[in-house]
């Protein structure tokens, strides 16, 4: 994710906030940012107390507006995350109403984020209150899948994810917008899986088809985006042409039944 936010909003101009939800914290690092020992974090998004305080002592209120990190791209603020993030269901457990719903409420009174074109959010790999409270708070999924066998279940299952969170809560705008194929190499079970993936998803299946490239590992290792390490490479070319793909993307309603 953190290529194709620096890609539209260095190549393409638009304001574009990252927001990382994910504890391990990885947009952050790819970009060189200090994720770990950032003042302000995701936290803030979903609580507004401070772990270990006495439960009758009110923590402080957080600072006024969203906990956005500036970039050395103009056009491009990050949401850091770290590994508190994975203390949330803890935190919440027994003070949120609705844990769940924390996202969601925090970014829809954020009357800053009026202004930016792309709002995207990077949610962690495992299903939990992480991952529903992305999924409350957003009206696009684009789903990153691997070529290989047990990538489908995964895939499989945040659909079937997306569906409920739809139909349980309310949000019947929510839908998947792109799916990415990843991973990619000639091999019989890669194109097998290419296959099915073109029959669930016909509409949606991304036209580029994502290999392996090293270029991306190093740039990433470097906290440098692919644009800035190595221009030229096919990796590049595969970034550029995704966030491209998801620009031109027209916001559209659901299908109609449920997932397979």
């Amino acid at each position: 994710m953190a290529n194709i936010a620096c890609y539209l909003a260095s190549r393409r101009g638009r304001r574009v906030v990252a927001i990382d939800m994910d504890p391990q914290g990885q947009l952050g690092k790819v970009l060189g940012l200090a994720s770990r020992s950032a003042s302000r974090s995701a936290v803030e998004l979903l609580v507004n107390s401070v772990l270990g305080e006495p439960a009758a002592t009110a923590a402080p209120p957080p600072p006024p507006g969203l906990p956005r990190m500036r970039t050395r791209f103009p056009n491009l603020d990050v949401i850091v995350a770290n590994k508190s993030l994975a203390l949330f269901p803890s935190w919440t457990g027994a003070t949120e109403s609705d844990p769940t719903g924390c996202l969601a409420a925090r970014l829809d009174a954020a009357g800053e984020l009026e202004e930016t074109d792309f709002v995207l959010i990077d949610g962690p790999p495992s299903f939990g209150p992480l991952t529903l409270n992305v999924l409350r708070a957003v009206d696009e999924v684009v789903i990153p899948v691997p070529l290989t066998y047990l990538a489908l279940d995964g895939c499989a299952e945040l659909t079937r994810t997306i569906e409920t969170v739809r139909e349980r809560e309310g949000h019947p705008t929510l839908h998947v917008a792109l799916v990415i194929p990843t991973f990619y190499r000639r091999t019989r079970l890669a194109h097998e899986v290419l296959d099915r993936l073109k029959q669930r998803f016909p509409k949606e299946l991304a036209h580029t088809v994502v290999g392996l490239h090293v270029k991306l590992d190093e740039a990433q290792s470097h906290g440098l985006s692919i644009f800035e390490y190595a221009p030229s490479d096919r990796g590049a070319r595969a970034m550029a042409a995704l966030a491209e793909e998801l620009e031109a993307r027209e916001p559209a309603p659901p299908t109609e039944g449920a997932p397979q």
